[in-house]
């Protein structure tokens, strides 16, 4: 009988700035030689400790017993994150991976203060932070424009600046007439429009991106791609980005983790990471 792999815990250390990986082709460089965030040039902007997140699911059923009354359902719980710990600090951009069911997509809502801990804790060190996921953070019975303010006050800021940036942001998600109809209308592409939109031009400390990179025509996929890259060079910003595309998390993150079945298996140097990732895949 066939058993499934289970992958070994293994931490990798990234070089500090007088440190030097063999085979790295500057110092604090990874694989591709391309410079790497420095632990010792930056203070926590996310700590996470023993966290634990658990759903709830309810089984299935009769309607006759549920309108008598007769029985109650039956519960059962499942841990999606369990009992992790990491810190990302101001500048960093760490990114997320894993297989579905991971708890990728679960604590990004949790870093987002969408989910709460059912165990552990999670500090943002008082940074303000801003989500990016399809489906997410929207009323479908608003307008776009109305969204937006909406979702400007929410991420803290005043009615007069999100008012004075507008227009950027209708520019910038291009989706035209759209912006006056309700966002129930919007098609996936769309919805990733706007909300990428927002938060590029209403700038966090902290960004949580979940695979929206990915979505809407070759257009704006390229005009986003640059966006986030321009806003990575603001070594002031922390970016947690939860992708399938490895080839993004090599380009973009400076480290990555890997997530099993709620678990960190493995957190270190992009390159490393997601080739022992790549193994375990094939």
């Amino acid at each position: 009988m066939m058993t499934a792999k289970t992958p070994t815990l293994k931490i990798i250390q990234i070089p500090g700035p007088d440190e030097k990986k063999p085979g790295a082709a500057a110092k604090g460089a990874g694989k591709s030689g391309k410079k790497r965030w420095q632990p010792e040039q930056a203070e926590p902007a996310i700590t996470v400790k023993d966290l634990k997140i658990r759903y709830k699911s309810v089984a299935a059923y009769s309607i006759k017993k549920k309108l008598l009354h007769l029985q109650g359902a039956d519960t059962k719980t499942f841990e999606a994150v369990r009992g992790i710990s990491f810190v990302v600090n101001k500048g960093q951009i760490l990114g997320i991976t894993g297989k579905n069911g991971s708890g990728k997509s679960t604590l990004l809502r949790a870093l987002a203060n969408i989910f709460s801990a059912d165990e552990g804790s999670i500090d943002l060190h008082g940074h303000s932070v801003s989500l990016l996921a399809i489906g997410v953070g929207f009323n479908g019975e608003l307008t776009g424009r109305e969204n937006i303010m909406i979702s400007g006050l929410l991420l803290g800021f005043s009615e007069e600046l999100v008012r004075e940036k507008m227009d950027d942001i209708i520019e910038f998600a291009g989706i035209g007439d759209f912006i006056d109809m309700p966002v129930r209308t919007y098609s996936s592409g769309m919805h990733s429009k706007l909300a990428f939109s927002i938060t590029a031009v209403l700038e966090t400390d902290i960004m949580l991106i979940d695979e929206v990179l990915s979505v809407g025509d070759e257009k704006f996929k390229k005009k986003s791609y640059q966006r986030m890259k321009e806003l990575i060079e603001d070594r002031n910003r922390t970016v947690v980005i939860v992708s399938h595309s490895l080839s993004t998390l090599t380009d973009l993150c400076d480290t990555v983790m890997w997530m099993h079945e709620g678990k960190i298996m493995e957190i270190g140097d992009p390159e490393t990471v997601l080739e022992d990732y790549r193994k375990f895949m094939s």
